[in-house]
């Protein structure tokens, strides 16, 4: 009898783990799903943002993952991905303290921007919402406060609208505990997070496993300021467009990455070849709700080039299209 009971808890849970890993695909982010760390993860580097790459990119903030092999956290670079369909907007994963742990909680895409921890990432992303630009009948509108849209003749549909908020500046990674942004979902992001999703696209789960092969993304190498911290398209860790965080020490143009002895071996490239974006996150956590959808009426958007430092914005309401 105890045989049979022992058999039937073992093949319930292999059946119950195996119903949440299904449900959990399209809600969770590419770090490993269910990862608790009792360690908060280090603060947001500081860095640029490089120019967008072609129409229809939008801007997925880099984030810390962590190795289990390394023993270390790893900062995945912010790159600009092609979204996977005309309408849908990233909601970026965050840290979450719970219970004494950091829990990863997966980015997604989807309809509307959901609850992401009320970590500023910059570039759009306060920590409420995103200002950094909506879709309107099926081409996405650049804010060029906050999307480095300059030098790139492709891209046409450009309009400039900052929002302007006193807050106080950090860079902040986590949501809760000690020294964590304290921040509740409000009601749309709730309604957000049980909206169709789609998970991370392939080519950015290619990208954080190409920043988990190179032992230079390690937090415990870095301490805290990568070399990579941006590029301008996923996966791609050198040539123009690659963007290094504030503080970072300069990367040898010869050197080799070599296999790290606690994390992945091989694949991400050795040297950088930085750019200087105007667009730079400087961390401010959003205060007040702005409801405003698109480009000022009456006007073209225009096309000048935005400030140098804009300030860190509140939510801003939009869904797939502006109408």
């Amino acid at each position: 009898m105890m045989k049979r009971n022992i058999s039937f808890s073992i093949f319930y849970t292999a059946a119950l783990a195996f119903v949440l890993l299904l449900g959990s695909q399209a809600s969770q982010a590419f770090v490993t799903i269910g990862v608790s760390i009792n360690v908060a993860p280090p603060e947001l580097p500081v860095y640029e943002q490089p120019p967008v790459p072609a129409p229809g990119y939008l801007w997925t903030p880099g984030y810390w993952a962590w190795s289990a092999d390394a023993g270390s956290y790893y900062w995945v670079p912010g790159t600009w991905v092609e979204a996977p369909q005309p309408g849908f907007l990233w909601t970026p994963g965050y840290w979450g303290w719970n219970n004494g742990l950091y829990a990863w909680n997966g980015g997604y895409w989807g309809p509307h921007i959901g609850f992401y921890g009320g970590v500023n990432y910059g570039f759009g992303y306060g920590g409420v919402g995103f200002v950094g630009g909506y879709w309107n009948h099926g081409a996405f509108q650049y804010n060029g406060a906050y999307a480095n849209v300059r030098g790139n003749t492709q891209i046409t549909n450009v309009y400039t609208k900052t929002v302007i908020n006193n807050t106080m500046v950090n860079h902040v990674s986590y949501n809760g505990g000690t020294g964590g942004v304290h921040a509740q979902p409000t009601s749309e992001e709730l309604a957000a997070q049980h909206e169709h999703h789609l998970p991370p696209v392939a080519a950015q789960t290619q990208h954080e496993q190409t920043a988990s092969h190179n032992p230079a993304m390690l937090a415990s190498a870095n301490h805290g300021h990568p070399a990579i911290a941006a590029t301008a398209k996923p996966g791609v860790f050198s040539g123009p467009g690659v963007v290094a965080a504030h503080g970072a020490a300069p990367v040898s143009h010869t050197a080799e990455v070599a296999p790290h002895g606690g994390g992945a071996t091989g694949g991400a490239p050795a040297h950088v070849t930085p750019t200087a974006p105007a667009h730079v996150n400087t961390g401010l956590v959003p205060a007040a709700k702005v409801q405003h959808a698109g480009p000022p009426a009456g006007a073209p958007p225009p096309k000048a080039p935005p400030p140098k430092a804009p300030p860190r914005e509140p939510r801003e309401e939009h869904g797939s299209e502006q109408r």
